[in-house]
């Protein structure tokens, strides 16, 4: 049985117990696709990564949830490069994923590691109106509770997030789903990624809430794939400088008690930076 690490990955550095908690499995190159869903069952977590040999410079990576295989989980792939640059040496680390070869810098810092990945090319698209409906109804939310200036889109940048945007805090705080319901929406629409709810407090910042019903979980605490997608959204939408490199911060996990912080760079083109930071739990 190889060994399972366990980091929090996204750490807001002016929260206690925070972070989102992911697997990390180095060797796990014996391992076939029922072993590796087996061992991510156990861990329980939203996610479990696992390193399964090389291809060519790039360390071939696959990320299980208590499930199934998921595309591409940020989280993880934050803990992974971080556990490596504590061994090896902070520096930059190439992952192969199912979706596409994803870079990743790690720098070591007063505070511990901080790592960086970039993302694929995001690509952004509708939501149907029926599935747009159908999503808010089980959310408890009407189109008057959207943000008239961020419309309902599919943003992908590894996995696909449906992205809502809410403009008053107290319906964002407040709404309830049924998780059942919204799983099974989720695998209708093929949505591997979250559904990803957001907020944008006075100061600027953004607050994210991303469904992710597995096992017991009902939300996730952070998720990298849905900042990079957020990313991409808010870039197709034009709703960041057109032609410039744009910094944004996201928090989120406050409301499953394990508050977060992931920063996002949207440079005018390509792939999308998610940043943070990783500790052993």
């Amino acid at each position: 049985m190889p060994e399972v690490l366990r980091y929090a990955a996204f750490i807001d550095p002016s929260e206690a117990d925070g972070g989102n908690p992911a697997g990390v499995v180095l060797d796990a190159d014996g391992l076939d696709d029922a072993e590796m869903q087996r061992i991510a069952a156990d861990v329980g977590y939203a996610e479990t990564a696992f390193l399964v040999g090389q291809d060519g410079a790039a360390r071939r990576i696959r990320y299980y949830s208590p499930i199934a295989e998921v595309p591409f989980c940020g989280h993880a792939t934050i803990a992974t490069a971080v556990v490596l640059a504590e061994r090896e040496g902070a520096g930059l680390f190439r992952f192969a994923t199912p979706v596409g070869d994803v870079p990743i810098e790690t720098i070591a810092t007063d505070a511990g590691i901080r790592a960086t990945f970039t993302s694929v090319d995001p690509v952004v698209s509708d939501l149907a109106p029926d599935v747009r409906e159908a999503l808010l109804a089980l959310l408890g939310l009407s189109e008057s509770d959207l943000d008239g200036a961020y419309g309902p889109r599919i943003a992908r940048a590894g996995n696909p997030h449906p992205v809502l945007v809410i403009a008053d805090r107290a319906r964002f705080d407040g709404f309830s789903f049924d998780p059942v319901a919204v799983r099974s929406l989720m695998d209708e629409q093929g949505w591997t990624g979250t559904v990803t709810v957001m907020h944008r407090d006075p100061a600027g910042d953004w607050e994210a809430r991303n469904l992710f019903p597995v096992g017991a979980i009902t939300e996730d605490p952070a998720t990298g794939s849905a900042a990079a997608s957020f990313g991409g959204y808010l870039r197709a939408l034009r709703a960041v400088p057109v032609g410039e490199t744009t910094h944004v911060r996201i928090r989120q996990g406050r409301h499953v008690g394990r508050p977060c912080l992931l920063e996002v760079e949207i440079p005018p083109t390509g792939g999308i930076r998610v940043s943070g930071s990783a500790a052993a739990l």
